[in-house]
């Protein structure tokens, strides 16, 4: 057995890529055993399977035996094959048959969409498995399947407890990015997990060799399918991280991949031993099994899923033509603008030599100092400006402030104080004025509407003695008392007729 940690740049040899799995046959599987408690349910019904006097049976009567020995002795079934012949009725139920190369079978989904679990699956040419009753339909003397539930093929136990996991993993934040470490951008050592006759190294090999030549690739030889192959692979990643372990040079990153395969081939990557390894590993771990259409449990947990071996060495490593092209673009960004500052300098220099120093320096500083003339009137002339601006706006200010005095505007408000009490008296006095006239006027006009006009032209009023005014006879009794008021008076007396 070749020891764990040797470089593949030395001592691996190249290796065939293994041949792929055969496609499995599609078959036609119905159980066949009779259990003991149907055979007694048989014998009890056996009259109804009674030949007439004549010793000939009705065709209605053997089809329904038939049909009684079909769901009595094999009831509900599995059965493997490729769909053929879908018809989807718009009442919902689904017509189809399963067939193999050997015989085929009708099937039956009634109001599939509500009784019948994965329906989807159902298409002309795919392989499935369905559950249901093994019947036959007497309108035609024809057996069929009562479908219950569907399933692809190859989907089934292995599926159910890769859903299983992923979702057990899942509720445990396995999955989480924030758990996601990223990769280094110019690793120096990379770990490689996989088989050491596999095509998936070759692979890799051949994408680091042409990419990065400078890395430093480690392969860590595991068993990749069969039993077992779990655990090595779990344990060469523990290996891979262990800091005290001297065999091993410290990778910066490290991939656990294989080439495709199916469900069963590639499920050593869906155990439960591997996905933890992958999450409690320090060292960034990208997953890289089968093709690109596979996922597997180890590329949910992993900081990195590939689609592909190959694929996972373009990501983990940059290309060096690349790294070239860039490095001479930046290269040349940086001596392009030194060389501008060069020849700058060099213009400067020479515009020096052939302007200034070839002239009478007197001659040279006559413009400047004329220059610096100008400028200095023109600063002595904005300087007295401003200056005079700023006494002018003081002044204002100042005046401004005159008119603003406390003592000025309290003088303002008394006087205004004075004239507004002056109004106030003048208005209050008018408005009473005013209100007394009216008030004389209302008591004129009430004095001219009122009953004291009507007593002063002898008209009375007669009231009982509880003041309610009496007008009309039947009003009183003999002996109630009245009062009479008149202009001078009131008037009080007794009822006597």
């Amino acid at each position: 057995m070749e020891a764990p940690g040797r470089r593949f740049g030395k001592e691996l040899r190249n290796s065939g890529v293994g041949k792929s799995p055969s496609d499995r046959e599609i078959s036609l599987h119905i159980g066949k055993t009779l259990p003991y408690h149907a055979d007694m349910r048989l014998q009890e019904k056996g009259h109804q399977y009674q030949r007439g006097d004549d010793g000939v049976m009705s065709v209605s009567r053997l089809v329904r035996r038939m049909k009684n020995i079909l769901e009595i002795e094999i009831g509900d079934v599995w059965v493997e094959g490729e769909v053929s012949n879908l018809r989807k009725q718009g009442s919902g139920h689904f017509y189809f048959s399963v067939k193999d190369d050997k015989a085929q079978l009708a099937c039956a989904a009634f109001n599939a969409e509500r009784r019948c679990a994965g329906y989807e699956a159902l298409q002309d040419g795919a392989r499935v498995r369905v559950l249901g009753e093994v019947t036959v339909y007497e309108a035609r003397g024809q057996s069929q399947l009562i479908v219950k539930r569907v399933q692809p093929a190859g989907i089934g136990e292995l599926q159910a407890r890769f859903e299983e996991l992923k979702k057990k993993l899942h509720g445990e934040g396995l999955f989480a990015e924030e758990l996601k470490k990223p990769l280094p951008r110019f690793p120096r050592v990379i770990g490689l997990i996989t088989s050491a006759s596999g095509a998936a190294l070759q692979d890799m090999v051949s994408v680091l060799t042409r990419r990065a030549p400078w890395v430093k690739a480690v392969l860590f030889p595991v068993a990749v399918q069969g039993s077992g192959a779990a655990s090595g692979i779990a344990r060469a990643i523990r290996m891979m991280d262990d800091p005290e372990n001297h065999e091993l040079p410290r990778c910066d990153v490290v991939v656990v991949g294989r080439g495709g395969g199916s469900l069963e081939d590639l499920w050593n990557f869906n155990e439960e031993e591997v996905a933890r390894a992958i999450a409690d590993c320090s060292i960034p771990i990208v997953s890289a099994v089968g093709h690109e259409i596979d996922f597997t449990i180890a590329d949910f947990v992993a900081d990195v899923r590939a689609p592909t071996p190959s694929a996972a060495a373009e990501l983990i490593v940059p290309d060096r033509h690349e790294l070239l092209s860039k490095l001479q673009r930046l290269g040349d960004g940086l001596r392009r603008p030194v060389h501008s500052k060069i020849r700058s300098a060099q213009e400067l220099i020479r515009f020096a030599r052939r302007g200034v120093l070839t002239h009478d320096s007197q001659r040279v500083l006559r413009e400047p100092i004329l220059r610096a003339d100008d400028v200095a009137a023109t600063m002595k002339r904005l300087m007295v400006e401003r200056l005079s601006a700023r006494q002018q706006r003081i002044s204002d200010r100042r005046s401004t402030w005159r008119s603003r005095h406390p003592r000025l505007v309290l003088d303002r408000r008394v006087e205004g104080l004075r004239q507004f009490r002056l109004r106030y008296a003048q208005q209050a006095s008018h408005c009473l004025q005013g209100a007394s006239q009216r008030m004389e006027r209302l008591r004129q006009m009430v004095r001219t509407l009122g009953p004291e006009s009507a007593f002063e032209r002898g008209f009375s009023i007669t009231m009982s003695k509880s003041g309610v005014i009496v007008t009309d006879p039947d009003q009183v009794e003999n002996g109630d008392q009245l009062v009479t008021r008149v202009a001078g008076g009131t008037i009080e007396s007794e009822v006597l007729k």
